[in-house]
């Protein structure tokens, strides 16, 4: 007999699931109680929590707690409303940063106030699908979840509570990412330690709202009375919107991200269900983990990268001059009509060396 979880699961998983052996080899609880803890509050998106990048003392079990919310949200500036699924209330959820050898620890809520079970599947973690089986919450219920951090790169986590609710609940925005870093830090090709000034984290989003009779997006008063219309627009493959950071502009304009001339920017982007092709106007990729894996050499140089659906790559750029760079999905169509623009707004001196305009517009000369 099934029991509601594993009817949401799934049958493969299930069945899956029933083939495990019965016991598991224990972990040394009393070696993992001997590690120091760090207690980590999180912080909404692009911006992200505060963090060494190389690890200055042993493994640690660090310590985090996400609050699952269901709330609407605006994604357009027509008003559009999402009924979404979040992590912490942001979408993406925000960025975990730990570093190889570490316990990831998290605490889950889903309060009672939500309609919907929900998990989390970390592409970081081994074993019981991610995490997924392991965080399954009706609402009214928290769980705590722990595995170490064995591989380092840039790794995405997403709702997966089995079935077409797990394409449902990732399109509502629950997804975000985490990046494990090497214990002694990121290094070049070479093998050389290279450092960020900042770190900001993208999440792009494809979101599909559906449309009433007149072709006007429809609003819904939770996410459940909206789901089969949302699901039939879904299996278009045609998204609605794609966005960062959970809505057109979300990243442009007073909430653009800020640098300065010199300094070396980490850009963390991820997509959990389709691929996207980020650039940067006017910059480049000085170093990239496309893959988002920091055990393999960045490539040097790129214009445009390529992060796999179900993924989250990093880039590094040190910004040479002034003004305003557009950071996009270079397909086009998604950045300027379906909202996947953000903007960096960078201060500093301007290098008349690296740019300039010889000759303003005028009359064409005929001789």
């Amino acid at each position: 007999m099934f029991t509601r979880r594993q009817a949401l699961m799934g049958a493969a998983a299930t069945a899956m699931l029933a083939a495990m052996p019965p016991l598991a080899a224990a972990a040394n609880e009393a070696d993992i109680a001997a590690l120091p803890r760090e207690k980590v509050t999180l912080v909404a998106p692009p911006y992200v929590h505060a963090h060494d990048q190389v690890a200055t003392s042993g493994p640690k079990v660090v310590e985090f707690t996400m609050t699952i919310q269901e709330k609407p949200i605006v994604i357009d500036d027509e008003g559009t409303t999402l009924q979404a699924m979040t992590y912490d209330g942001s979408v993406p959820g925000p960025l975990m940063v730990v570093h190889e050898g570490d316990y990831v620890e998290l605490t889950l809520v889903n309060p009672a106030t939500n309609s919907l079970p929900h998990n989390i599947d970390f592409h970081a973690a081994t074993g019981a699908l991610g995490g997924g089986e392991l965080t399954f919450v009706n609402p009214g219920e928290q769980v705590k979840l722990r595995f170490k951090a064995t591989r380092t790169g840039t790794f995405v986590y997403h709702c997966a509570p089995g079935g077409p609710m797990i394409p449902w609940h990732v399109v509502s925005g629950m997804s975000g990412a985490i990046m494990v870093l090497p214990r002694d830090g990121l290094k070049n090709e070479k093998g050389e330690a290279v450092t960020y000034d900042n770190v900001f984290y993208i999440g792009e989003n494809d979101f599909y709202i559906p449309r009433d009779e007149n072709g006007a997006f429809k609003n819904y008063d939770s996410p459940g009375e909206g789901y089969g219309d949302m699901v039939e627009v879904m299996r278009t493959l045609t998204p609605t919107h794609v966005v960062f950071n959970g809505a057109k502009g979300a990243l442009t304009g007073e909430n653009a991200l800020k640098a300065k001339v010199g300094e070396n920017v980490l850009i963390v982007h991820s997509q959990a269900n389709r691929d996207s092709r980020p650039h940067l106007i006017g910059g480049h990729g000085d170093y990239v983990w496309e893959e988002g894996k920091f055990a393999n050499p960045p490539a040097k140089d790129l214009e445009t990268w390529f992060i796999r659906g179900g993924s989250a790559g990093a880039a590094m750029y040190t910004f040479l001059q002034p003004g305003i760079y557009a950071y996009v999905n270079h397909n086009l169509i998604e950045a300027v009509e379906l909202g996947a623009t953000a903007h960096f707004v960078v201060e500093g001196e301007w290098n008349d060396d690296l740019m300039k305009q010889v000759a303003a517009p005028g009359p064409i000369q005929t001789n």
